[in-house]
């Protein structure tokens, strides 16, 4: 499906990538892994075509199409969040005017044995598989079902785009790709705009997508859901595990451990080399053995050990101030948007240094509530007390957005930090991996994770003893999220998180807020127990009723659908074996001239005395005879093969 062969890319004199080679098969479901920096998204963009490589070569299969979904974009419509999800059925209506004009091109055809007769079928036939397989009959329920598994209500179908945020907007686009089913798809950190249950829908229709999928992603329970295959991107080349991320890790560490082994073999074969050159230099009854170690050492490959990066962030928060017993407390509060309610008479307390997860799928009211304990947000109807003492740190969920493009890293630092606290901003910014380059880089240069690094940073400006993190592991890579957790596991101050994320949640927190139906429940434990208590077997069913699951998973890719792709693959797989059948019949033909004109030689010996007399005439005919057998038994094979496939 796709062949990359010999990938360059080299940013300033540096390779990112150096004669990378490697195929993707029609069903492989690749997680794309790397440390930061090693040209993930960047492998992303060449593939879609969005981005040039210096050398190589990309091969795709004639009439495969790609859907790319990027970690960032911006969306502009003015359209119903329906009418922009049905544009992405244009190619329905170009298929419709093809399989026309051909219809009408074949009835024009006398020659029904000719050439272009029978491509005119196959083209003809190729396009009808494609339009069944686009769902053109189904257009409204499959854009119906995609658009309510990933979150949306049957209300929001009818709002403008521009009312939604953007982890919404780009919500859409998603569903645009996957009702379009290319036949690849490349996804770049999409968990990051979904909730709970929209990523256990995304996950089952992947886990059962007819087509290649490529995607990067941080979220380790995604992965090993979604991926048979990981590639990693280390040292400008590519490592290919046949496995999923959690037997990747345990691999690759097999694999460094061998490297290390043969690189340290291999220093002592170097050192011993050199030592020897060194010692007979200059004695001329050793030149020829000097040159040869020489040449020997001139032409050895350096082994190169993939060292696991140890470069993450490291910090804590400082230590959180004194606070009241009462950290805040509501009373029969409740939250309405014009006339939509999200929050209706909810009553809770939350005491000093309590952890608490916020859980529940979008649109309950989780953020609505942070901004509402932020004072960013003003509660409808109820009592909300906030504690005179309370001094709160707030990480938004869509924080990295909230930076200023304009400024540099330093400045928005710089900007924000008081008193003695801005003597030590380049070493917070350096415990957040900014080098002394990175600070006076503009933030609208920044990756999404730097982006998200410097927003976590921002909080260590002065001391909070209230932390509300709404979604603070997006854009964050696996070691970054783990540092992140053991700091919030050593905060002494009171936590409010929202997150989706069940490894990063585990062990973090002692209660649970569970929204669900404008209310708000209050379950005491981790997340563990709170599953364990509602028979749950991961955070990612939050919500989610048994009957909704198995319709999202059936309807993720219907029978129908898959009776179409299995013919289409079966029709594709005939296809080459006629080919592969011919090529075998070409061979044989060629092979069976040859020996007819060994065998006329034979019979004619007095021409041909040497050659007969030294034996080589009849070796070469019972070679050729060998051969032929061979491709005999091949032909006979690929016949029967696909004699069985058409019945």
């Amino acid at each position: 499906m796709i062949s990359v062969q010999n990938l360059s890319v080299y940013f300033s004199e540096e390779p990112l990538f150096k004669e990378v080679s490697f195929v993707v098969s029609d069903t492989d479901r690749i997680g794309l892994v790397g440390k930061n920096g090693a040209g993930k998204t960047t492998l992303l963009k060449i593939l879609s075509h969005k981005m040039q490589a210096e050398k190589g070569n990309i091969v795709i299969s004639k009439g495969h199409r790609i859907g790319y979904l990027p970690q960032e974009m911006h969306v502009s419509s003015d359209k119903t969040v329906w009418d922009e999800t049905l544009s992405a059925f244009s190619e329905v209506k170009q298929l419709e005017e093809k399989i026309n004009n051909i219809t009408h091109q074949i009835a024009s055809v006398d020659d029904y044995e000719s050439k272009e007769y029978l491509n005119l079928l196959e083209n003809l036939s190729t396009l009808t598989h494609r339009l069944e397989y686009t769902g053109a009959n189904q257009i409204e329920s499959n854009t119906e079902k995609v658009l309510l598994g990933l979150g949306f209500s049957k209300n929001d179908f009818y709002r403008r785009m521009n009312e939604f945020s953007s982890g919404w907007q780009m919500r859409v686009a998603l569903a645009k790709i996957l009702l379009q089913h290319p036949e690849i798809i490349l996804l770049d950190e999409p968990t990051n705009h979904l909730d709970i249950e929209s990523i256990q829908w995304l996950e089952n229709f992947l886990y059962n997508y007819y087509g290649a999928v490529i995607l990067v992603s941080h979220d380790r329970a995604f992965l090993n859901k979604v991926c048979n295959r990981t590639v990693e991107i280390t040292l400008g080349k590519i490592e290919d595990y046949n496995c999923n991320y959690s037997t990747y890790v345990e691999r690759r560490k097999e694999r460094i451990a061998s490297q290390k082994q043969a690189f340290e073999n291999q220093q002592k074969e170097i050192e011993a080399i050199e030592n020897f050159i060194e010692r007979f230099r200059y004695k001329a009854t050793k030149a020829k053995q000097v040159q040869s170690r020489v040449k020997l050492l001139e032409k050895m490959d350096v082994i190169e050990v993939d060292e696991i990066d140890a470069s993450k962030i490291h910090f804590l928060f400082p230590p959180a101030p004194n606070c009241n017993r009462v950290v805040f407390e509501a009373e029969n509060l409740s939250k309405k948007y014009d006339t939509k309610e999200v929050l209706q008479n909810v009553n809770f307390a939350i005491e000093n240094k309590e952890k608490i997860a916020f859980v529940g799928k979008n649109g309950e009211g989780k953020t609505t509530l942070m901004r509402i304990l932020h004072h960013e947000l003003q509660h409808t109807t109820g009592n909300l007390h906030r504690g005179e003492m309370v001094k709160i740190g707030y990480y938004a969920q869509n924080q990295n957005l909230l930076l200023d493009s304009k400024k540099t890293v330093f400045e928005t630092m710089d900007d924000v930090a008081v008193g003695e606290i801005r003597t030590k901003i380049r070493g917070i910014l350096g415990s957040f991996l900014f080098s002394n380059d990175d600070i006076d880089k503009k933030v609208s240069v920044l990756s999404g994770g730097e982006k998200a690094r410097l927003a976590l940073a921002k909080l260590l400006l002065e001391p909070y003893n209230v932390l509300l993190l709404d979604e603070p592991t997006n854009h964050l890579d696996m070691a970054s999220k783990d540092v992140l957790k053991n700091a919030l596991l050593r905060y002494n101050g009171t936590l409010i998180i929202v997150s989706h994320d069940r490894d990063f949640l585990q062990g973090l927190t002692d209660k649970v807020f569970e929204f669900r139906n404008k209310t708000v429940k209050v379950h005491l434990g981790d997340i563990q127990d709170y599953l364990d208590k509602t028979n749950l077997q991961s955070l990612q069913l939050l919500n989610t009723k048994t009957s909704d699951l198995q319709s999202t998973t059936t309807d993720s890719e219907s029978d129908f659908k898959m009776q179409w792709e299995k013919q289409k693959q079966k029709d594709s797989s005939i296809r080459k074996l006629e080919k592969q059948i011919e090529k075998i019949e070409n061979e044989i033909q060629t092979k069976e001239k040859l020996l007819e004109e060994l065998n006329r030689k034979l019979c004619t010996p007095e021409h041909y005395a040497e050659e007969v007399n030294s034996g080589s005439l009849y070796n070469q005919y019972q070679s050729l005879q060998k051969e032929i057998a061979v491709l005999v038994e091949k032909w006979e094979k690929s016949s029967l093969e696909r004699e069985a496939m058409k019945e």
